[in-house]
């Protein structure tokens, strides 16, 4: 269990305002950030790394205390049980891609099991210049989980990825994830992979966290039925007695459409589909890649 309380002053972009955020995420949960830019998401993220210092507040981590400003308590970032992966992924340009796991890890046999998690051993002697961006965030994945940490951290790790590469290593932090059974907390600005990965967020503003909530609950909207035609990704397909409900993200926006069994047998999790509808009754269809 975590429990974190923790206060800071910062400076956005309408001035300056209070991080003040309170709260307990369960061992082996993913949990994720959410909002405008400059609402204190990283910062918290780095306060919980002990990368960045609180103005006042306690995080503990299991019972461990981690932070404690009332008794002046800071565990040093080397002292938590934490892995962290940054945007940029800061690998070290002069090591292979082993010698970059294996500088976090303290057994050869860890990295080597490492290397088959990620799907990196047929590139382990090349140098991260030589990789491409979703190859250089599995190497990150990689080292921030090889100290077997108790908490990982992730902040916006595939923002700057293809929509093709983002989904398949959408896939590689989920499996990662689950296979380690670790605290995982995430920032990202991307409904459909909060609405993939994570069960629970935190929607933040200004600091402070508005909605505690899984992502589906936060974003779903239920709408009275009308004329529409848009393209989306599908999240998630459920049975619901003889029928199938089809979770599917369009931009900032997440709906769920019944189906029948016919209708759902043609698609499956990560499709691009199309809804569509001139009345009462949806069309859901996938749309096929360009060759």
């Amino acid at each position: 269990m975590i429990r974190i309380s923790v206060k800071k002053r910062l400076s956005g972009a309408n001035g300056f305002f209070d991080l003040d955020v309170s709260g307990e995420i369960k061992e082996g949960s993913f949990l994720s950030l959410n909002g405008k830019s400059g609402s204190g998401k990283t910062t918290l993220l780095r306060i919980l790394a002990g990368l960045e210092e609180a103005d006042s507040g306690q995080i503990t981590v299991d019972g461990q205390v981690w932070l404690d400003t009332d008794t002046g308590i800071v565990l040093k970032p080397q002292k938590r049980a934490i892995g962290f992966v940054f945007q940029d992924y800061s690998l070290f340009p002069n090591m292979t891609v082993r010698k970059n796991i294996a500088f976090a890890c303290e057994s050869d046999e860890y990295v080597e099991e490492l290397l088959d998690m990620v799907e990196l051993r047929q590139l382990a002697e090349r140098y991260p210049s030589t990789l491409s961006g979703g190859q250089q965030q599995r190497v990150a994945l990689a080292r921030a989980v090889a100290r077997k940490p108790k908490i990982l951290l992730l902040d916006e790790p595939l923002s700057a990825l293809d929509r093709e590469t983002r989904t398949r290593l959408q896939d590689e932090i989920l499996r990662v994830h689950d296979r380690l059974g670790i605290t995982t907390i995430m920032v990202s600005h991307d409904i459909a992979e909060m609405f993939k990965l994570t069960n629970r967020m935190w929607l933040m503003k200004e600091g402070r966290v508005l909605r505690d909530d899984t992502p589906g609950n936060i974003y779903s909207e239920h709408h009275g039925s009308r004329k529409f035609s848009f393209v989306g990704e599908l999240l998630a397909l459920r049975e619901a007695d003889v029928l199938f409900v089809a979770t599917v993200a369009v931009g900032s926006n997440i709906s769920e459409v019944v189906l029948t069994a016919a209708e759902a047998a043609k698609l499956r999790v990560g499709d691009r589909v199309m809804i569509a509808s001139k009345a009462f009754n949806p069309i859901v269809q996938k749309i096929e890649d360009d060759a």
